[in-house]
């Protein structure tokens, strides 16, 4: 971890202090990005999407030439769903983690905080507050974007996104073939506070 932190943290000081994210799903955020020292929030009902928002996120990053890392806790953050989503698996290290106390996952975000632009991060459950304060605060010093996805964050967020689900389609004219994949457009509420504090929604396509 350390060493993915020394090898993007050239990169990561260089960069403008917010995230351009594309499409439909930036235009409901402030900026049409995400802002450097954020902690932002994404959440949903299982099935209704998360992860595919989460992902669309870290894909932003990539684009720019970042690095984004995530945490996996339950084994579910799968690479291939991460390239569908056009995150760049060659900047992406996923750490698995088993199961164990809280305060190995808070050192194992700090340790990706200190020079990964994104840090997509599975919360467990008994996260200390304090412990939220320390990551909030260590987000902002270096300006990386920490995702926490699920609702067990016990800290701020500057904004959140909740994944509704949506109905699922074949794209028109494939409907014989079995290869393809089905689609669906995913319904996504965000909102936050100061500059993000108006309600919004939207929609994001995914196939995962």
């Amino acid at each position: 971890m350390r060493a993915v932190a020394e090898q993007a943290r050239p990169l990561h000081l260089a960069r403008n202090r917010t995230f351009p994210v594309p499409g439909p799903l930036g235009e409901l955020l402030p900026g049409h990005g995400l802002r450097r020292g954020a902690v932002v929030g994404v959440d949903g009902t299982p099935g209704a999407g998360a992860t595919s928002v989460a992902f669309a996120l870290a894909a932003a990053a990539t684009a720019v030439g970042e690095w984004a890392a995530a945490i996996d806790l339950t084994g579910t953050l799968g690479v291939e769903a991460a390239a569908a989503a056009g995150v760049a698996l060659e900047r992406f290290p996923v750490v698995r983690l088993a199961h164990g106390p809280a305060s190995r996952w808070a050192t194992v975000v700090a340790a990706l905080l200190d020079g990964v632009g994104l840090v997509l991060a599975e919360v467990p459950p008994h996260v200390r507050a304090a412990d939220a304060r320390r990551l909030v605060a260590r987000a902002r010093e270096r300006g990386s974007v920490l995702v926490v996805l699920g609702d067990r964050w016990p800290g701020s967020t500057a904004v959140t996104l909740v994944a509704e689900g949506g109905p699922w389609s074949t794209p028109d004219g494939e409907e014989d073939r079995v290869t393809v994949l089905p689609v669906r457009t995913l319904r996504v509420q965000v909102a936050g506070r100061g500059e993000s504090a108006r309600t919004r929604h939207g929609g994001l396509a995914s196939s995962a």
